[in-house]
């Protein structure tokens, strides 16, 4: 394919080592991706954790082209339109009892910023405008926005941006390889950690702290498992000291660990809730932000004619994104896939813990359909052997996901036992070719 590469700068990517030697995808169906030469590749990272049900579903496809030609564009402000609020009502059957409104986005970055402003202005309709600082968690990623990026803990998406935003603090994060490596679902040490929330309520004053956010699993970091007890523990001081609890589950939401939601999965409920990804099958950019609803109901006071939150997006609720949702949410439900992931967790939970041993494997981590393994770092070259993980894999015709020092596995819901083996029988002779 003679294609001119300059104009593009990437995201997330090295841009003068890609156009070297361009990975370039042209086709995909169901579990596969097909480069433009006609390889055909697995994808056992479900594009970027957000296909869930598998590449061109015909239902989706079919609800994006009729609602392109029937209304293209409705504008939210101070309007609306019937899928939207369609939407809306169905996805009360599958958020967790009593996060019932939704604030709809574009994109997991803007439910983080979103949610950050609803927990800010909550506390200020309250009377309690003095709760200003958000408190996030090291190795969290929160998206790249200046909100999600202050709150994130990922300092390589941080430093080339100066101090963003002011009054913001991080939990320690629930990384211990010492005490938990090769876990098999979720961590038996470090529900402690969530005791350092204490440590900061007492350095600033709980009267300060607006909200917490939290993924409950942290995925862009390598698949951090919540220890046991953890989350839990975090949910009763954020309960104690009237802060707000965020779960950031952008990467969580729509079946990835076994149930719809990772609040359901491991029996904890926030009080505002973050998703993008699985909603719409990665097929039409959207997010959604779900709060309980005494949140929402605080702002409704004053004057009925009064915009209660000045906030939101030219495509908040955008037509093509409402039909394509609805769609997936019919095949999420025709096929099972919200649940498909406790079903399959065994399968692949073995699969890759029967990668132990290997060269420089240090961790392997897995709950539901999605888990990681952990890399040695090489001296001086840190990322560098997940990094030529990656490469042999897409080589052998496999995505996987390098992210520092760990390949992450994902694949969408609609995975083959014979699948997830050919996953761990690529990932097996990657990783004994490496140095």
């Amino acid at each position: 394919m003679d294609l001119n590469l300059d104009a593009l700068w990437m995201p997330f990517t090295a841009n003068r080592d890609f156009k070297q030697a361009p990975r370039l995808v042209s086709r995909a169906e169901g579990m596969h991706y097909w480069t433009p030469d006609g390889r055909r590749i697995l994808d056992g990272t479900a594009g970027l954790w957000c296909v869930n049900a598998g590449h061109a579903r015909p239902r989706i496809v079919a609800a994006i082209a009729r609602q392109a030609a029937e209304m293209d564009f409705a504008p939210p402000f101070q309007m609306g339109h019937p899928l939207a609020f369609e939407l809306a009502h169905r996805l009360q059957r599958y958020t967790p009892a009593g996060l019932n409104r939704v604030f709809f986005t574009n994109s997991g970055s803007e439910s983080v910023d979103t949610a950050l402003k609803i927990a800010l202005a909550y506390h200020r309709v309250r009377g309690e405008s003095h709760r200003t600082r958000l408190i996030g968690r090291e190795r969290g990623y929160h998206g790249v926005n200046f909100g999600g990026t202050a709150v994130g803990g990922i300092g390589t998406n941080r430093k080339a941006f100066g101090s963003s935003l002011s009054g913001i603090d991080h939990l320690r994060h629930t990384h211990d390889l010492t005490r938990n490596a090769f876990t098999r679902g979720q961590p038996a040490h470090g529900a402690e950690l969530a005791d350092d929330l204490e440590r900061l309520v007492a350095l600033h004053d709980a009267s300060t702290i607006a909200a917490v956010i939290v993924e409950p699993m942290a995925g862009s970091t390598g698949a951090l498992m919540p220890p046991k007890g953890y989350l839990e523990r975090l949910r009763e001081i954020c309960t104690q000291h009237g802060i707000l609890l965020i779960f950031d589950e952008v990467i969580t939401g729509f079946g990835r660990l076994g149930a719809p939601f990772a609040a359901q999965h491991y029996g904890v409920t926030p009080d505002i809730l973050t998703t993008a990804k699985g909603l719409t099958n990665g097929c039409v950019p959207m997010g959604a932000v779900f709060v309980q609803q005494g949140i929402h109901d605080a702002f409704m006071q004053g004057p009925p004619t009064a915009i209660e939150l000045p906030h939101g997006y030219t495509y908040s609720g955008h037509p093509l994104a409402c039909a394509a949702a609805l769609a997936t949410l019919d095949t999420f439900d025709d096929e099972g896939l919200l649940t498909r992931g406790a079903q399959l967790q065994t399968s692949l939970e073995n699969a890759l813990h029967s990668l132990r041993g290997l060269p420089h494997v240090i961790d392997i981590r897995n709950t539901g359909l999605v888990g990681a393994i952990e890399f040695e770092p090489r001296p001086g070259a840190p990322g560098r052997r997940a990094f030529e993980v990656f490469q042999s894999c897409w080589d052998a015709g496999l995505l996987v996901r390098a992210t520092g020092d760990n390949i992450a596995i994902s694949p969408p819901l609609i995975v083959s036992e014979s699948q997830i083996d050919q996953i761990a029988a690529t990932l097996r002779e990657a990783i004994i070719a490496l140095a």
